[in-house]
């Protein structure tokens, strides 16, 4: 299915939960509270957001998250003001995750309940098969003060088109 957001479009409005870092939270800690963060907090600002379709899931955890961390620097030298990862999993396993990867507060690490969101952009996947329900799709959008400047969805189940190597390239 193709993504119905395109190059130039506004994004819509849109929440997402998540769970600032806390220094003193560890990957053995409780997880914090969950808090909102809205698309308006983006105006004015360059942002590259990717969707993975479950925090955990090998292709998710091996290959898509950390090269976007490996090159946080490369992409604040491109002017990025926001690194997000985006996924329908809760905030609690989202922090979780977040955690275990080592994110800090370089990239958020948001969540899009039910695929709210993304399927606003048309951009959500039905799992139902393999007893995941609706997720994510696999992609990359690159916001410029909430416009739309690269929009990329992974045609398999590899990563590419919305890896951070094809996002670096675009920026």
């Amino acid at each position: 299915m193709a993504p119905t957001v395109k190059v130039g479009d506004t994004v819509p409005s849109g929440t997402f939960a998540y769970i600032a870092y806390t220094p003193d939270l560890d990957a053995h800690s409780a997880c914090g509270f969950p808090t909102k963060l809205s698309t308006d907090d983006w105006r004015g600002k360059k942002v590259v957001l990717f969707s993975v379709p479950g925090a955990f899931t090998p292709t998710c955890h091996v290959n898509h998250l950390p090269p976007y961390l490996d090159k946080y620097d490369q992409f604040k030298a491109k002017g990025v003001d926001v690194i997000a990862v985006i996924a329908a999993n809760d905030a609690f396993v989202m922090s979780g995750w977040a955690r275990m990867m080592g994110l800090k507060d370089k990239i958020l690490a948001l969540s899009d309940g039910d695929a709210k969101w993304s399927k606003s952009l048309g951009l959500d996947k039905d799992l139902s098969a393999i007893g995941f329900g609706t997720r994510t799709d696999r992609y990359a959008i690159v916001l410029d003060d909430l416009k739309v400047t690269y929009v990329e969805v992974e045609p398999g189940s590899e990563v590419s088109v919305s890896g951070a190597d094809a996002v670096l390239a675009h920026l």
